[in-house]
């Protein structure tokens, strides 16, 4: 072999080599702000998370309110049906206590506000969210940013949809096994159930501390 032919070779294998060390049987590896047992909660390294710790399993009646802390709420006590979250995009707020839920099995909520969003952001998000299963989406009328991306127990407060945190924090946290309570939970729903075409209905007004069908978050 003479020099000029083995000079190719060599060239050849460390480019080989380094498109093996970029994928796993044609699987491009991991970026930053996917999971790994390295790394289970790759959501800390991103700017602006807001985290809380939340007990699971607490539900309460379709007529029940929850004096939720944060809004749009990320965790805390929630109706016993989850709002459909394989990549629903609704037109209308819905109800806080179902959307909760959702995140409890691990699914990615994103809202807005529409008063503060283009109609080119929103299409924009909801590129992120249609078709892909754990994630959805909803206006959120009062809420006090133009963008806010909820996982169970974890926030994120934007300004824009060209932010790269959105995809970070969709990365770090759709059904992140390290991060919510019921894995393996599905994103379906019987339509009897929870209708995306119809949903409960998003309540704009606080709760009233006084009323009997009003509880605590946790």
């Amino acid at each position: 072999m003479n020099k000029q032919l083995r000079a190719t070779v060599a060239i050849s294998a460390v480019l080989a080599l380094a498109s093996c060390a970029n994928s796993l049987e044609g699987t491009p590896r991991p970026d930053a702000f996917v999971p790994s047992v390295d790394n289970p909660d790759p959501s800390r390294a991103i700017d602006g998370v807001v985290t809380v710790d939340y007990p699971a399993a607490q539900h309460v009646r379709p007529n029940e309110r929850v004096a939720y802390t944060h809004s749009p709420p990320f965790g805390g006590r929630h109706d016993s049906v989850w709002a459909n979250c394989t990549g629903v995009v609704y037109p209308q707020a819905i109800r806080t206590e179902n959307a909760v839920h959702s995140l409890e099995h691990g699914a990615v909520w994103i809202t807005y506000n529409p008063d503060l969003v283009s109609s080119e952001d929103k299409a924009r998000l909801a590129q992120r969210v249609e078709g892909m299963s754990y994630t959805l989406m909803s206006p959120y009328p009062t809420l006090d940013s133009p963008i806010s991306l909820q996982s169970w127990g974890r926030q994120l407060k934007l300004d824009n949809a060209a932010d790269a945190r959105i995809d970070q924090f969709v990365s770090a946290l759709r059904v992140n096994p390290n991060t919510y309570p019921e894995v393996g939970a599905t994103c379906s729903v019987p339509v009897t159930s929870f209708d995306p075409n119809n949903p409960p209905p998003f309540d704009p007004t606080a709760p009233d501390p006084s009323s009997p069908t009003t509880v605590p978050e946790r």
